[in-house]
């Protein structure tokens, strides 16, 4: 009885697309994958990540701020929302940035685009404060939403720069047409600025106007390496498994098509070559 059901299911038309399979499969993989390193996490002592330099001289960009009595800009960009990826891992980012200008009594400014994701750096600057021991360097009126406009955005922080001539400057999130007017703001006024988005469009514009730049998910893997967060690191350890996975697939997937080219479009009989 069981058998006639399972058979009459399957014999429906969109009960189960065959041509879905391998996406099934992939996604289980993937499944797997990340929760082998989530729940192994506590076994491993220490992760061993690849140094990078935007990331080591977020210490030094702050000192000197803090040496030369001028403070620290951060800002998100204009292209992005508080859903986005990029966005949020600019706030853990900033949760990190937050607690060295806390330690060194260094000023942190930090203009948005957007009033949902001042709220939320208010609240992450606040606790990266508190966490760091001075909850009372924290100053309500640096974090600042000034237009949803983009150019209004881009004047705005221009403004900001050009007037408080910041030390260090942190471009990190989702930029677009702004992203190389804030970047040669900074580069005039002499600051030290680390940059990082995931658009391919404008890294360009930040690799020739800023210091360090962060190309695409060393973004993401960047809240892991600075607060060495084992939960953090086991997911950029997930990504890099399956990364090296895709890699193998496609090298299989060009040695089979070639062995199916030389045999006339078919991979019968391969074995003979």
């Amino acid at each position: 009885m069981v058998g006639q059901f399972i058979l009459a299911a399957a014999g429906e038309p969109g009960w189960f697309d065959i041509d879905k399979l391998p996406v099934f499969i992939i996604s289980l993989v993937s499944i797997a994958i990340v929760l082998y390193t989530t729940f192994h996490r506590k076994s491993r002592e220490k992760y061993q990540v690849r140094e990078i330099a935007g990331l080591k001289a977020v210490e030094e960009a702050i000192g000197r701020a803090t040496e030369m009595a001028r403070p620290v800009l951060f800002t998100p960009g204009w292209g992005g929302d508080i859903q986005r990826p990029t966005t949020i891992a600019s706030m853990n980012f900033l949760s990190h940035v937050a607690e060295k200008t806390a330690l060194y009594d260094s000023r942190l400014v930090y203009p948005t685009h957007d009033p949902v994701i001042m709220t939320v750096a208010q609240e992450v600057i606040k606790e990266s404060y508190a966490r760091a021991g001075f909850p009372d360097r924290y100053r309500d009126d640096d974090v600042s939403y000034v237009t949803s406009s983009q150019f209004g955005y881009a004047a705005a922080v221009d403004g900001l720069i050009s007037r408080q001539k910041p030390a260090s400057i942190f471009l990190l999130g989702t930029f677009e047409a702004e992203s190389l007017i804030l970047a040669e703001t900074g580069n005039s006024v002499g600051a030290i600025q680390i940059a990082g988005t995931d658009s391919t469009i404008q890294l360009s514009f930040f690799i020739v106007a800023c210091d360090y730049t962060l190309i695409g998910e060393e973004l993401f893997a960047a809240s892991g390496y600075l607060s060495n967060d084992k939960s953090i690191l086991a997911s950029v350890r997930a990504q890099d498994i399956l990364k090296v996975l895709i890699i193998l697939y496609l090298i299989v997937a060009v040695v089979w098509s070639t062995i199916a080219a030389m045999n006339g479009g078919t991979t019968d009989g391969w074995w003979s070559f």
